[in-house]
């Protein structure tokens, strides 16, 4: 890598730090608790070196400023970190976007106010499972499996939210709505074959997720921040070509966005809307520059 791109990446790394961190200590003042010993900054530093290091490339250099800045505002405000395997990040047409793993969904949950824990299951061919319908709600009677069970064909899976009041509620999936899931997401199918258990429990436990999440009566902010990275798995969200200006115009006050147009200007992807009415307000940086489980 030349000196010149160095200096670009640079720049751009110190742009978006600067602009993340600025809406953390916004948000923070309207509310938002991030988790005990969660330092942002270092989480931030992890994220950029995973993000200088995917697989996909240097995501700096291919994903637009504004995309990177989004994904790091929500893994702050999840209380994530790439380090402790619990994040990763994806480029998806141009666009950066934050995925937790099964560890990662498990830690943001928590953080919920009314829920105690968290775990999930694979169901094994030859396991005994049971559950039973109890006035309209899944409960778990109980699932006996065996050491010789784990090398045969996963039949299912299940998880169990355990609220603080010590109710556990049972999300189960089948192998065959399991396997759908998979055929909606992003994450590529050798994933799933090579490591078809985690990969099952990180989907079964997303739904469980889902369907808890919505009906939390904790901040709007974790909320939605948790959501995203839920609705990031899958192909089925709308797309549409939007103007990249209009669309920054729209979104945000540029008077906050510390723009800076004399910097170095690279080529910007045409940028894929974000859902209407997400709350905190997507992080807009120097408009025209674009760059586990």
């Amino acid at each position: 890598m030349t000196t010149q791109n160095q200096n670009q990446l640079a720049i751009i790394q110190k742009d978006i730090t600067d602009a993340v961190s600025k809406n953390i200590d916004r948000l923070q003042s309207e509310g938002l608790t991030l988790p005990p010993n969660y330092n942002h900054s270092n989480a931030l530093k992890s994220a950029f070196f995973a993000l200088s290091n995917s697989p996909s490339g240097n995501l700096l250099q291919v994903c637009s400023k504004e995309s990177v800045a989004n994904a790091l505002l929500d893994m702050v405000t999840q209380g994530l970190s790439p380090a402790k395997t619990q994040c990763y990040f994806v480029n998806y047409g141009g666009q950066c976007q934050l995925l937790r793993s099964y560890f990662g969904t498990q830690a943001v949950l928590k953080r919920l106010t009314n829920v105690k824990d968290i775990w999930a299951n694979v169901i094994y061919k030859d396991d005994e499972f049971q559950y039973e319908n109890d006035r309209g709600r899944e409960k778990l009677v109980s699932h006996k499996t065996s050491f010789e069970n784990r090398d045969k064909d996963i039949i299912g899976a299940y998880a169990v939210v355990q609220t603080t009041d010590d109710e556990e509620i049972l999300t189960v999936m089948t192998r065959k709505e399991i396997e759908v899931s998979w055929g909606q997401s992003k994450t590529k199918q050798a994933v799933h074959n090579k490591f078809p258990q985690e990969m099952a429990k990180r989907t079964v436990i997303n739904r469980a997720a889902k369907a808890f999440i919505n009906t939390s009566d904790d901040s709007d902010l974790l909320v939605q921040a948790i959501n995203n990275s839920t609705e990031n798995e899958y192909e089925d969200r709308p797309r549409k070509e939007v103007n990249p200006e209009h669309e920054i115009r729209e979104k945000a006050n540029t008077e906050e966005l510390d723009i800076q147009p004399d910097k170095p200007v690279l080529e910007a992807p045409v940028e894929q809307p974000r859902k209407e009415n997400i709350q905190p307000e997507p992080v807009v940086i120097n408009a025209n520059e674009g760059p586990g489980f």
